[in-house]
Parts: C-alpha cells; structure tokens; sequence
C-alpha cells in the first residue's frame, strides 16, 4: 500500500542556530549524507543536467536551503577541478556557512558567498532583502528541502524557481516503506532525539512516481522533466529548459 504523504513541522526548524541539540543535529545530517550518498547522487544529476554546458564555461548556482553549506562542498570536491569557474550562493534563513567552508569552495576555484533570508521573501520578487530578485540562475538546487512544504506554499517556490532558473535539481527524501525503515534506525549510528524525529518525518513527507513533475508549473513545451528513484533511500527531480539539452535522463 502506497504511504501518503504527511507534511509536519521538524524539531530543528524550531531550535536557534546556537541550541545544542541542532548543532548536534546539523552533524548528525552530515553523516546520514554519507549513509545515504547524497553527495554522489546530486553530483551525478549535476554532470547529467549540465552534459550540454560547454566545458570551461562560467556556471551561477543557487542552493536553497543550504544549511552550513557543506553538502555542496562535498558535491564539489566530488566534481573535482571539471567545473573551476562555478559562482554558488548558498541560501538559507540561518547564517550557519562558517569562513572555513567558504574557504573550501575557493580552493576547488568555486566562489561561494552567503544570502541569509526566508525563501519565501526570496520568492517575492518584491521583497527589499532580495539580492538581483529578477536574476536568472544556470541552475538552482535544493537537496532536502521541498518535503517541508505542501499546497499553495510548495507551488509559490516552485513556481519562483521556475521563473529563475535554466535548470533546476532536487534531490529529496524517499516516500516508500525501505527510506522509513531506515529512517526509524538512524538512532543506531548515534543520532540524537531531534534527528531520530525528524528522518521520520522527512519520510512521511518525501515524494514518489511523478509527484513533482505533476506540480511542476514549467509548461512541457518549455521544458523537459525526469523524475525517479536514487540510490536506496533518495527521490529527484530534474528540470532544464527545452533547448538546453536532455535532462530527461533516468537517474
């Protein structure tokens, strides 16, 4: 039987930046990034959303929902020194992206810089705190971060990323009985109460089959879609642009 999806509010959205239990949390992620090897997933997605790109060329990426930037670090060095003229804006409401992961991404050649605002400010084109509000991006992506988000919230980002981007990745949690499973484990490898919680939830509510592509607003003449499982445990969803190659490639 299918799991339907249940959006509910998760325990570290609600800590200040500085509680223990998220700073543990936000380490704990770090490692079930691991388990889960998000890090090869997204970059594999990348290579495939970015075949068309010519080699060498400059890259403006947005990552929403960034947290501490690290997953996107990691991505990077997976990437190695393919992509050296690559400009990413991390973006998220807390100011969590320490110098030293900065720092990272300029070794690899990225320049990496920081926009700590809601999403949903960023989304109003309106809102005095968004930086180029009319700047179109080569790619946005988010990894984990669409599952908090349902109805008329859910449509209102996708159609901001929509209008934006050249291309869009997500990756997120998988709806299906495995991913909860797993989920009901991570308090195995240590994780404290906030993480065990909160997997649980980003579970419930993850996507499956077409669910993104059935709310993407991109009409299918402007854009080509591909939506499908990775690894054991991941769900993403790619968008590009038609003209700009072919990111209807199965993952």
């Amino acid at each position: 039987m299918t799991l339907p999806r249940i959006v509910a509010a998760e325990t570290l959205d609600g800590l200040a930046e500085d509680d223990p239990a998220a700073m543990r949390s936000r380490h704990d992620l770090q490692r079930i990034h691991r388990l889960m090897r998000t890090r090869g997933i997204m970059a594999r997605a990348l290579q495939r959303l970015l075949a068309s790109r010519p080699a060498g060329a400059p890259l403006r990426m947005l990552e929403l929902g960034a947290g501490d930037g690290s997953l996107m670090l990691g991505v990077a060095r997976a990437l190695g020194s393919r992509w050296p003229a690559v400009e990413i804006t991390l973006l998220d409401r807390q100011d969590l992206v320490t110098p030293a992961t900065l720092d990272g991404y300029a070794r690899l050649g990225w320049t990496a810089s920081t926009q700590v605002i809601d999403v949903f400010d960023w989304a109003s084109s309106h809102s005095p705190a968004v930086r180029e509000p009319s700047a179109r991006w080569d790619v946005i992506v988010a990894s984990l971060f669409l599952h908090h988000f349902e109805g008329p919230a859910l449509a209102t980002l996708l159609a901001a990323i929509e209008s934006r981007a050249r291309r869009f990745l997500a990756c997120e949690p998988r709806r299906a009985r495995l991913a909860l499973a797993g989920s009901h484990l991570v308090g195995a490898m240590g994780a404290n109460a906030v993480t065990r919680q909160d997997a649980v939830i980003s579970v419930h509510a993850g996507f499956r089959d077409q669910e993104l592509s059935a709310l993407w607003p991109g009409g299918r003449a402007f854009w080509a879609v591909s939506e499908s499982p990775a690894g054991l445990f991941s769900h993403c969803f790619l968008a590009e642009r038609s003209g700009l190659g072919g990111a209807g490639v199965p993952l």
